[in-house]
């Protein structure tokens, strides 16, 4: 009976997970609704709380998901890439961002539109997620600047991660700031390679 209950349970957090993935990647997380979901899992609003705590846990299991996406397309990005110098894999890797952001634009925001309040924890996966994605940087990053401690190369790959972020973020919101999305490529390109080809002291 027990084991019953909880594939019961299971499949409804499923089905709430994809629920609020289709909601958020068409509509975006602000549009985001307990109603609507409970409509489009066949449950009633009440029973959305048995198997999440509230609205803000079911987006973070959307995020989830969405940094195991993004961190696949990041990883195919290298595939072949090893003989590559590392400032064409950062190249390479930052498109990959780009095309994954373009392509899932409100799951990519709802990454970073979640909000955290301040004094609660971030959860372990999304620390997890974004330690991976950091992985991959962090390497190029060390091989451009060897006299770099491991401190600086985190300070450094995160720099980079924060700048290639505000431009694909600016160039997809066609702000003032940004530049046309079909121009994102090439100025993300210009920015890494003059890195590449000046590291940091």
């Amino acid at each position: 009976m027990a084991r019953k209950a909880e594939e019961r349970k299971a499949a409804l957090r499923e089905r709430l997970l994809e629920a609020a993935s289709e909601r958020i990647a068409r509509d975006g997380l602000n549009a985001l609704r307990a109603r609507d979901l409970a409509g489009d899992a066949g449950c009633s609003l009440g029973a959305i709380y048995n198997v999440y705590d509230d609205l803000d846990a079911l987006v973070m299991a959307v995020n989830g998901r969405t940094f195991q996406m993004l961190g696949r397309v990041v990883s195919l990005s290298l595939e072949g890439a090893g003989g590559m110098p590392p400032v064409e894999r950062l190249v390479r890797m930052s498109h990959a961002y780009l095309g994954f952001a373009a392509e899932h634009t409100n799951l990519w925001r709802a990454l970073f539109d979640v909000e955290m309040t301040d004094d609660g924890p971030v959860p372990d996966w999304y620390r997890e997620a974004l330690a991976g994605l950091f992985v991959h940087i962090a390497g190029p990053v060390s091989e451009l600047n060897p006299d770099m401690g491991d401190e600086e190369v985190g300070l450094m790959t995160r720099a980079l991660f924060s700048a290639v972020h505000g431009i694909v973020l600016l160039g997809l919101q066609n702000r003032i700031s940004g530049v046309p999305p079909q121009q994102i490529e090439t100025m993300i390109s210009q920015v890494l390679r003059r890195i590449g080809n000046n590291p940091f002291p």
